[in-house]
């Protein structure tokens, strides 16, 4: 189901059922799995390998060339998982060097204009909203969100299950639970909400909002005095807040206070 005004390589993998648009240009180096839809003037390009059931808008540029200038032309990939949506206007580049790919995980949804630089690694049930745009090496964990125009500097981490609001300038990793805003971006509260929604069960919660007031809420203190007096609470025993004190503890950059 290739439209005749689309350029598809003959060398290119296509799965069952791949649809391909008006206009739509693949090359020689993609790997795209079942099911995966192209409206038009797509571009695929690159060392891609695509899983199945994802869905590319018009002018979505997809495994271009890194912008990073250390580049020095070897062959670099891009991965992407399963049932993904790239909005108008998306662009994901590939790796810099061909030891790390830029990796996509499933699920994901990136509106109009979203940017994925080199090097980026994505997991899964991600939104970046129109105009979010990642620099190099960022990495995005499970179930983030990031609201329009806001722009992330390179090598940041953004902790699972955050949010950022809309127009944020985030220097630093955003630990995972919490809404980060502003320009530059500071912890604003613990992201009930998105909580509530995902079935966080009440007692993860409490346990959530109590780690939050210890580390957050007097940010003129010492972050290493607050994670030992938390680390002495019950709380620091739950799933989430032990991931949330290793998330800070292993920052290179210092964390979104």
């Amino acid at each position: 189901m290739i439209h005749s005004s689309a350029i598809v390589s003959p060398l290119a993998r296509l799965g069952h059922n791949v649809r391909v648009g008006p206009y739509c240009i693949i090359g020689p180096q993609v790997e795209l799995g079942d099911e995966c839809l192209l409206h038009s003037h797509v571009i695929i390009e690159g060392s891609a390998k695509i899983g199945q059931g994802n869905e590319f808008f018009p002018f979505a540029i997809i495994g271009g060339k890194t912008q990073d200038l250390k580049y020095l032309g070897e062959p670099t990939y891009l991965e992407v998982g399963d049932h993904n949506v790239f909005r108008e206007n998306c662009t994901v580049h590939r790796g810099t060097t061909a030891e790390v790919p830029t990796r996509i995980g499933s699920h994901n949804y990136l509106l109009s204009y979203a940017h994925v630089a080199h090097d980026c690694q994505l997991g899964d049930h991600i939104i970046l909203s129109n105009n979010a745009t990642l620099g190099g090496h960022v990495s995005v964990d499970d179930y983030a969100i990031l609201s329009g125009l806001c722009a992330v500097h390179q090598f940041c981490r953004i902790g699972r299950h955050s949010i950022i609001g809309g127009c944020s300038k985030i220097q630093q990793d955003v630990p995972p639970f919490v809404i980060a805003d502003g320009n530059p971006a500071a912890a604003r509260g613990l992201n009930l909400v998105g909580l509530q929604r995902r079935g966080f069960p009440e007692a993860d919660i409490r346990a959530l909002k109590s780690a939050y007031k210890k580390l957050f809420l007097k940010k003129d203190g010492n972050l290493a005095t607050a994670l030992s007096s938390l680390k002495a609470t019950h709380a620091a025993a739950t799933p989430h807040v032990a991931h949330l004190i290793h998330f800070i503890e292993s920052s290179q950059r210092g964390v979104t206070r």
